[in-house]
């Protein structure tokens, strides 16, 4: 019986819409159980051309939970100098969060929504990356930005509230609004019908 690979439909979407930061992002991706890398460096293997992009941003690391027959993702930051934004919580240096079914994600101007799609194999797994025309996700600009590298080293990034209970090292960030209300339905409805592999 053949196994499944599970799928990552990964829309990317910046506000400059310069085809050069997208140049070396391919359609689809295959690639195996090691950690997927993000940034400018030349072994990334998502590679985005942006001057403020650390040369390894992010990873998408997959893994099994105990028990599972399916491979679960997490998110993990890498960038000393930046921040991410994940599902409303900000990610800095090695700090990480499982990823849910859909997923929003934030840096440096970058916006991206991840739909994984389950398979039942544990050797693998296929990217499929599609490029947004318009904004995947409505919040102030200054909340995923890397605003908080130009404050002091003691002083918490501004807005950055308690720690998230539950998720050591993970802070709040405030809630998505919903334009319209249903927001995620909608989302999801989009990613849905504009990523096709």
């Amino acid at each position: 019986m053949e196994r499944v690979l599970t799928v990552l439909h990964v829309s990317l979407y910046h506000p400059e819409r310069d085809p050069a930061i997208f140049a070396k992002v391919p359609p689809q991706l295959q690639h195996g159980t090691s950690p997927l890398l993000v940034g400018r460096a030349p072994e990334a293997h998502l590679q985005l051309q942006l001057p403020h992009l650390s040369r390894r941003h992010l990873s998408l690391e997959p893994y099994r939970e105990k028990g599972s027959a399916v491979l679960t993702f997490c998110l993990k930051a890498l960038s000393r100098r930046g921040c991410v934004w994940v599902n409303g919580l900000t990610l800095r240096f090695l700090e990480q969060l499982p990823l849910s079914p859909v997923n929003r994600v934030a840096f440096s101007g970058i916006q991206v929504v991840v739909r994984i799609e389950g398979g039942t194999s544990l050797e693998g797994f296929v990217c499929c990356f599609h490029l947004s025309p318009s904004p995947l996700i409505h919040r102030p600009q200054a909340e995923e930005t890397d605003e908080w590298e130009s404050t002091s080293q003691g002083q918490p990034p501004p807005g950055s509230g308690p720690r998230a209970p539950g998720h050591q090292g993970l802070l709040h960030c405030p809630s998505l609004p919903s334009p319209g209300g249903g927001a995620e339905t909608q989302l999801q409805k989009e990613i849905s019908d504009s990523m096709l592999c």
